[in-house]
């Protein structure tokens, strides 16, 4: 579905991807794990058309995307939900979802698709009318994550969708995500939570200094010496 070759992109003159390379299939949850400053965030920015890349190309669906212009992209059915939320504080959950639907085909099933968000995060219905800048950190990136939903994507690339939420919440939004996938949505996630997100990723890459150092499924990059020992003392496990 997704296919990034030999990617080049950063800031002003700084360079930050040299020459990124990840595929991602129909169905798939692949995950995208790093250190700070690694140029994940960047990758997604390039492929979601909010940074113009200096090199290299972006395949969506068989379709060239690299150098498009972000709504453009959107259109196509390929989804960021950002870092940060992004939210409208000053809104309720409800009119931050409406947001989401604003394509022409999303909107014509905005009515059901946001059913579908609040059976996948009830809280959301129980808080429809509630500001958004008045939801635990928890709620607000669920409320992120339904925004994205409603404009019902193809794929969608989640940048820390655990960033800043409460261990329990965090497994139980990972753990959604999982089931997105398992439900037929493609998904690249960015998160920090290595061990959980690589347990339930079909296949992961480990971005170093704007460039892919590793890969594999999930497993066989839990099982790996170098990413035992590099990301918070994980301890190797086996398949």
């Amino acid at each position: 579905m997704l296919t990034v070759t030999e990617l080049q992109s950063g800031y002003g003159e700084v360079p930050v991807l040299h020459g990124v390379s990840l595929t991602v299939e129909r169905g798939e949850l692949v995950s995208l794990v790093g250190p700070n400053g690694a140029g994940k965030s960047t990758l997604l920015r390039t492929i979601s058309g909010l940074i113009r890349p200096w090199g290299g190309t972006v395949t969506f669906m068989g379709e060239r995307i690299d150098g498009r212009e972000a709504p453009d992209i959107c259109r196509l059915g390929l989804v960021h939900v950002p870092e940060g939320r992004a939210l409208f504080p000053h809104m309720t959950v409800q009119e931050n979802l409406e947001l989401g639907a604003y394509l022409p085909a999303a909107r014509r099933e905005m009515n059901a698709t946001m059913e579908l968000v609040f059976e996948r995060f009830p809280i959301l219905k129980q808080r429809r009318r509630q500001y958004a800048g008045t939801l635990s950190g928890g709620e607000q990136q669920m409320l992120a994550i339904g925004r994205g939903l409603m404009a019902k994507p193809k794929m969608m690339m989640l940048d820390e969708p655990t960033l800043g939420v409460a261990p329990r919440l965090a497994q139980e939004i990972l753990n959604e995500l999982h089931r997105l996938a398992q439900d037929g949505l493609t998904l690249l996630v960015v998160t920090q939570e290595v061990v959980q997100s690589l347990r339930l990723a079909h296949r992961a890459y480990i971005l170093e200094n704007g460039r892919v150092v590793l890969t594999g499924t999930g497993q066989e990059l839990l099982a790996n010496p170098q990413v035992a020992a590099a990301y918070l003392g994980i301890q190797a496990t086996g398949p």
